[in-house]
């Protein structure tokens, strides 16, 4: 269902400009470098997915530059955030693939994430997406019920990302007994020491990059799904209960909204702010474009990689509208995912 929502907000913008003009200024990006920088490290779904989208998005954007690659991770993607915000040059020749939750940090990490997240300018995610929580199968837990008496460890990258905000959002709404365990560079390093039994699970884990890069442990039932973190289930995962199911009150759903509103843009390419609007507009239809070509599709699906796009101008809006809520449901999400 939420899949299908997005999808039908991106078939509301659904491509609807014309085909860019080769005006002057559009071609300004002939014989350049666009640097994409990434908030995680190499290994997991946000690498892969931004090196397949600047493999293939060069050959729509007139003049055809050469997108590189470049990872910056730290602080559970807050470095790339703020380099793209405070850094990184002003012209189109660098975007970031951010984290998906960049558009709620200010409001629970000030401390760090010092930037307005409507200056950022959206160019398009490649999906929307449903995260899980998983625990590994030797710890015998394989319901929240359990979780009530028996405790267990998750891997983080930070406090404030979605591996440790999505525990402590939990164990706060529903008394799970979770204990966080921080300082991992990326979701993959998280789900290799949960292997490793170094934790015992993994929070904030995007269903479709588990079900793309660790089918075999679903297969050989290594993992246990115990809850879906999003505003509406996964349609294949019709029997793992949803986070929403928890909230005792109207203010608890809609701080849960306000929580999981960014899953609608799961892999999120940005842009910062101040970028002249026509080489906006460039980017985003040659973005666009690349989400319906047969090479960068057949690519995607060699890598398992969900293709249901939602556009800048959508991003855009969301990032508006969960900007806009007003401060009982922000104070109730603060406390939500206080760490105690």
């Amino acid at each position: 269902m939420m899949k299908q929502a997005a999808t039908a907000l991106v078939l509301g913008f659904a491509f609807a400009g014309p085909a860019v003009a080769q005006t002057a200024e559009n071609s300004f990006f002939t014989g350049k470098n666009i640097t994409v920088l990434i908030g995680y490290a190499a290994g997991g779904t946000y690498d892969a997915t931004a090196r397949l989208v600047s493999r293939h998005m060069p050959k729509h954007i007139p003049g055809h530059p050469t997108m590189l690659p470049q990872n910056l991770p730290g602080s559970g993607g807050i470095k790339t955030v703020l380099n793209l915000y405070s850094v990184a040059p002003r012209d189109g020749t660098t975007l970031a693939m951010l984290s998906r939750s960049y558009p709620i940090e200010p409001v629970f990490n000030p401390q760090t994430a010092k930037y307005d997240p409507k200056r950022f300018i959206p160019i398009g995610s490649s999906s929307n997406e449903v995260s899980v929580a998983v625990v590994w199968h030797t710890r015998g837990v394989n319901s929240i019920d359990q979780l009530m008496t028996q405790e267990i460890t998750t891997g983080a990258t930070g406090v404030t990302d979605d591996t440790g905000r999505f525990p402590t959002l939990l164990r706060n709404l529903s008394g799970a007994k979770v204990k966080l365990v921080t300082g991992y560079p990326g979701g993959n390093d998280v789900t290799m020491a949960m292997e490793k039994g170094e934790v015992d699970a993994r929070f904030g884990w995007s269903w479709g990059s588990l079900k793309s890069r660790s089918r075999a442990w679903l297969d050989e039932k290594k993992i246990n799904i115990i809850v879906q973190m999003a505003l509406e289930k996964a349609s294949d995962l019709p029997d793992v209960p949803l986070i929403m199911e928890f909230a005792k009150t109207d203010l608890d759903k809609k701080a849960l909204e306000l929580l999981f509103a960014p899953q609608v843009m799961a892999w999120p390419l940005v842009a910062p702010p101040d970028v002249p609007a026509d080489r906006i507009t460039t980017l985003r239809r040659a973005f666009d474009a690349t989400m319906k070509d047969a090479e960068f599709l057949a690519d995607a699906k060699k890598l398992n990689i969900d293709v249901e796009p939602v556009t800048g101008e959508v991003m855009q809006d969301m990032v508006a509208r969960v900007s806009g809520f007003d401060r009982a449901v922000v104070d109730r999400a603060l406390q939500l995912t206080e760490a105690k």
